[in-house]
């Protein structure tokens, strides 16, 4: 007689697997209401806006898999990959459960496994991917930003606070003294490409460059993070956090001799710089 098996989980377990099939159930069927929302560091609005968004590119297929499960008191963790945009990371969403309800508290793609280093002493830690690190140091460094310009309006007026952000001197210098082999006005161009690329980790395309004229694709994580992260739309306006933007790369690309013409949308931006007929050699 052949004998079969059943795996007969815990009651807590069972509770915990049950919470996220009604997540996602509820998530996927857009009845997914504020009710089931306590947002720890963002309104309830943007939460529902990011969920929208992740609803409308989710891939069904990941969200139904079994996630690993994580247990705190009555915070649940729920750790699984997920694909958007082309692109897969680990997200670790996390609930708290009182009184046989859940809610969402918060969800993030960016997860440090520290909880598995063991003891101390440690001397080696967990890594992240090199695209997740870059985009970390930025997100740390627009926030920042985004609380200096604030005080800066509050002590000195709008224009001061983004004149503050002017640095095109020191960015030409940087290009000029570490691309020493062209022309500096080449030199800028080419750093441009380098420096959002390799330090910043955005995607760019050198489309165009002469002596008199030059193209460049880019899409910036700058940009990026105030489209892909809650916390910005709730401290800055979109307006000024273009501004700051805009500031920037004018003023570096005069400093080294260009004029610059930008078109942005959304997250992508056309860079067209023209030099003045004087400054182009025969």
């Amino acid at each position: 007689m052949a004998l079969s098996f059943a795996v007969v989980l815990p009651l807590s377990a069972q509770q915990d697997d049950q919470v996220w099939r009604d997540f996602v159930r509820n998530l996927r069927s857009g009845q997914l209401t504020e009710d089931h929302l306590r947002p720890r560091y963002v309104t309830k609005p943007v939460m529902q806006q990011f969920l929208q968004t992740m609803r409308l590119k989710a891939d069904w297929r990941e969200w139904e898999a079994t996630p690993e499960v994580q247990r705190r008191d009555d915070t649940v963790y729920y750790i699984l990959p997920l694909t958007f945009n082309g692109q897969k990371n680990t997200f670790c969403f996390t609930f708290v459960t009182r009184q046989g309800n859940w809610y969402l508290e918060h969800f993030e793609s960016i997860l440090l496994r520290l909880d598995k280093i063991g003891p101390p002493p440690v001397s080696v830690f967990p890594d992240a991917e090199d695209s997740q690190k870059q985009w970390m140091r930025e997100e740390i460094a627009v926030s920042e930003q985004v609380r200096l310009f604030h005080w800066l309006v509050q002590e000195k007026g709008r224009q001061a606070a983004l004149d503050w952000f002017r640095d095109g001197p020191g960015y030409a210098i940087s290009a000029a003294t570490w691309v020493p082999l062209v022309p500096a006005h080449r030199a800028f161009i080419l750093y441009l490409c380098w420096e959002q690329t390799r330090l910043r980790g955005s995607s760019v395309t050198l489309e165009r460059l002469e002596d008199s004229s030059a193209v460049v694709s880019l899409e910036p994580i700058y940009l990026r993070l105030y489209a892909d992260t809650s916390h910005l739309r709730e401290q800055i306006s979109k307006e000024d956090f273009r501004a700051i933007f805009d500031t920037v790369w004018h003023d570096r690309a005069t400093a080294a001799g260009w004029s610059l013409n930008m078109k942005c949308e959304e997250t992508h931006c056309i860079l067209s710089f023209v030099r003045p007929v004087s400054a182009v050699g025969p």
